[in-house]
């Protein structure tokens, strides 16, 4: 239950949920620019396009890759219902690597718009899936500990 000092955030895809608990700071790549969410944010609904989002409470922190979605805000709860995501170690550094070789190379053979705009997408999905593993890489921080579910 979130506090004065927290906020309750749930991370979701239509797969499953990657994250469920408390936060006192949650950091998203919104479509118009990054956000910053503290406890008691404003009512807010934004777009979110790919990149980190980051999760912290006291000394730890979680950081996700999502590859767009939406992120609503309202009474201390936050939540983010993402096309596609995954923790930052889940993501196969090489795997995105060779996404991000294909989608240049298809890039640059493009024949019209909506094949450049796709793999202009596709690109940016893979530097953004590097970026959030390179921040796991180098900044390994102690992560949130959440209570796990009673069956």
């Amino acid at each position: 239950m979130a506090t004065r000092t927290t906020m309750h955030v749930e991370v979701v895809t239509a797969e499953r949920e990657l994250y469920n608990g408390e936060a006192d700071l949650v950091s998203a790549p919104g479509s118009e620019g990054q956000l910053g969410i503290l406890p008691r944010h404003a009512a807010l609904l934004a777009f979110l396009k790919p990149g980190p989002l980051s999760i912290r409470l006291a000394d730890a922190e979680e950081t996700l890759f999502v590859s767009g979605g939406f992120i609503e805000v309202s009474n201390n709860n936050v939540t983010v219902l993402a096309d596609t995501a995954e923790q930052a170690d889940e993501i196969d550094a090489a795997r995105a690597e060779e996404a991000r070789r294909r989608a240049q190379e298809r890039l640059s053979q493009a024949q019209s718009d909506v094949e450049r705009a796709d793999q202009q997408a596709a690109l940016a999905r893979a530097l953004n899936r590097l970026h959030v593993a390179e921040i796991a890489r180098r900044r390994p921080r102690r992560r949130i500990e959440t209570p796990r579910s009673q069956e």
